[in-house]
């Protein structure tokens, strides 16, 4: 089967080119000047005309939480609703989290993200490792993660009693990582303190859903980053800053990368776009915006900016963990601590990254770059993925950028009950996406099906030094 994308302007990490591309099977055949594979009489089975358009590598969201267990729920995408969703929204790989509770192994939990995924994702996926049981037999797994293509683990500098781990444990881990080529992920919050602030808040009756985003204030936030960078000093270890939100986290991010340490963070579009303002709607409307780290106040935006127009911030991802507004945000009335975290987006991040383009915030470089290439370099799936380019998977998106739509929980395809963007008109939209050669999406049609995707074994990270 051959598929022929026809002069578009096909974008890069280094530039922008008109082009055609020619797709063979699952992979990128060529990429050529316009007309020339016409006039080597090239036989093709499906044409696309992409002028005016753009033509991208597929996204890679390199943080979402489908299925994942929290509070006694659970996120309300499944993967075969959220990688459909994902597609639409022109995003062709995942990396998701498998979640070890305390006292199992992590093969056994790799195990069993596994069995949910298997057979039920639209796009192809990856897995990262949460680790939040720190042993001897731990540490020993995470060789075995590795040789079966799992090279990176979280860990928690928040959440007392459930995911934490102490500055020791995060040693340990980070001592091996380093040993095995891993990448040590950080949730990088000072979860002792903010524990201190929560019970001063619900002790004073201040339970409502904007005390969440007063009791994990932003230095909470540049603190625990400054100290994972210390322990990743110490020990070597390549660190990656999950969904980093404050400016005091970028400074100290900032500051290790000009030292050149291995030291990586990625942002995400509800930071860049959404503020504390947000958790403070009425009529427990705040709710629908809790997560973690929280909402800011406006002012760190230009910063965030800033960062991903100089590299300090390398990835845009979603943290994808979307909570049904009825049942189970509601679960929290009356304490702000029992709303489920987390905030549906896979869908529209490519979208709402390009607005950034069309405001002069970065370049269409920046927006492949942080949408596309640099997740697939970071994660070890390049030159596979993230890249327009012969020999790679076909997973291609045609882009319109003249294209306008409003985001709304009326016309998305998460599987979540509302919209943390309700009514934002964005400029911008996915016409035409492939998954290793199968069109998924076209023109407002969905084209994909439940196992299609299927599991990446990734290398380790390409930009160490």
């Amino acid at each position: 089967m051959r598929t022929l994308i026809r002069g578009g302007t096909v974008l890069s990490s280094t530039g922008a080119v008109t082009a055609d591309v020619l797709v063979d099977g699952e992979t990128i055949a060529a990429v050529t000047a316009p007309g020339m594979l016409a006039g080597q009489n090239v036989e093709v089975d499906t044409e696309f005309d992409a002028t005016g358009k753009y033509v991208m590598p597929g996204g890679i969201d390199a943080h979402t939480h489908m299925e994942m267990p929290f509070g006694g729920t659970f996120s309300a995408d499944t993967f075969e609703t959220g990688t459909r969703a994902a597609a639409w929204g022109g995003t062709t790989t995942i990396i998701d989290f498998a979640v070890q509770p305390k006292g199992s192994s992590l093969l056994s939990t790799l195990d069993n993200w596994h069995e949910k995924a298997d057979g039920d994702c639209a796009v192809d996926y990856g897995f990262h490792m949460i680790v939040s049981d720190v042993n001897d037999a731990t540490l020993k797994e995470m060789e075995s993660c590795v040789a079966a293509g799992v090279s990176s683990f979280k860990m928690f500098m928040a959440y007392p009693g459930v995911f934490y781990s102490t500055d020791g444990e995060i040693l340990r881990a980070m001592n091996k990582a380093a040993d095995i080529g891993g990448t040590i992920a950080m949730h990088a919050e000072n979860g002792i303190a903010i524990d201190e602030l929560v019970a001063r808040a619900l002790a004073e009756g201040r339970s409502e859903p904007y005390q969440h985003g007063v009791t994990r204030p932003p230095e909470l936030e540049g603190e625990a980053t400054s100290r994972a960078i210390t322990l990743a000093k110490v020990t070597g270890s390549p660190l990656y800053i999950v969904h980093l939100s404050a400016a005091q986290a970028l400074s100290a991010v900032a500051e290790a990368r000009d030292e050149g340490q291995n030291v990586f963070a990625e942002t995400c579009p509800q930071y860049l776009y959404l503020s504390i303002e947000d958790l403070g709607k009425p009529d427990f409307g705040g709710a629908k915006y809790v997560a973690s780290p929280p909402l800011r106040e406006k002012h760190h935006q230009p910063d965030l900016w800033r960062g991903l127009r100089t590299n300090d911030l390398s990835v845009v991802s979603t943290d994808h963990c979307p909570f049904c507004f009825k049942d189970q945000k509601e679960l929290g009335r009356g304490d702000f601590t029992k709303i489920p975290n987390g905030m549906p987006g896979v869908e529209h991040r490519i979208d709402l990254l390009h607005q950034g383009v069309v405001a002069g915030e970065i370049s269409l470089a920046r927006w492949v770059e942080a949408c596309s290439t640099t997740p697939a370099r970071m994660f070890g799936l390049y030159p596979r993925k993230g890249v327009i380019a012969p020999g790679a998977d076909a997973d291609i998106v045609v882009y319109d950028p003249a294209a306008e739509q409003t985001i709304s929980a009326e016309t998305h395809h998460m599987n979540v009950d509302y919209s943390a963007y309700e009514g934002m008109t964005v400029t911008g939209r996915c016409e035409t996406v492939l998954s290793r050669g199968s069109v998924v999406v076209d023109r407002g049609t969905y084209h994909g099906r439940a196992g299609h995707g299927r599991f990446l074994e990734r290398d380790l990270c390409q930009y160490l030094n």
